[in-house]
């Protein structure tokens, strides 16, 4: 059985028959492999490559649809209350093309060592966390461009609220991982300058 196209977050109803919950990376991959958590099989076969949001859901030849969850991941958070301090480091992030998540008061990126120390020597706050990861200015898949364009208030500090979708949808396949709020993450606590 395959996966052949996806349906935007808020563009499908009902209750979906399983789930699969995935990092960032997988949630980029075009072709492959996926099981899920109710034990559903299927090749992951879409016609191109599109970046699936949590709340998307992949749609099988048969007309059954899986949602994707963000999985929690590894990831940094820089805070500071200096918006003009936080754009100077978005700004560092995208030159060294390191994906990045930009919300309110702060960024999310993968854990870079050397970035963090500069963060920090810049005044920021840097914590690990583990939580979703939805990066700007990655691939869209056309469905959820559309979408998104219905709904792009939301796509910055809502990015995973707007998936508060089990009340608003009706959806839940039982995964158990919840549907991640934006500050819905473990906070390691890691602050200031790493240990000598």
């Amino acid at each position: 059985m395959r996966a052949i196209s996806v349906r935007a977050a808020g563009d499908w109803t009902g209750e979906p028959d399983d789930c699969v919950v995935l990092d960032f990376a997988e949630r980029g991959r075009r072709q492959g492999a996926l099981k899920g958590v109710r034990g559903l099989g299927f090749e992951r076969d879409l016609p191109e490559a599109a970046l699936l949001r949590s709340g998307d859901a992949l749609a099988l030849e048969d007309g059954r649809l899986v949602e994707v969850l963000a999985a929690p991941e590894p990831l940094i958070e820089i805070r500071a209350r200096d918006p003009k301090l936080l754009a100077q480091l978005a700004w560092r992030l995208g030159d060294r093309h390191a994906p990045a998540q930009i919300l309110a008061n702060r960024l999310r990126a993968r854990p870079d060592a050397e970035f963090a120390m500069l963060a920090r020597d810049m005044g920021a706050d840097v914590v690990e966390i583990e939580a979703p990861f939805d990066p700007e200015g990655a691939i869209y898949s056309p469905a959820r461009a559309r979408h998104h364009a219905h709904h792009e208030h939301a796509h910055h500090e809502h990015a995973h609220r707007d998936h508060a979708h089990h009340d608003g949808h009706g959806h839940g396949c039982g995964c158990g991982h919840g549907h991640h709020h934006d500050d819905d993450h473990h906070d390691h606590g890691h602050r200031g300058h790493p240990r000598k």
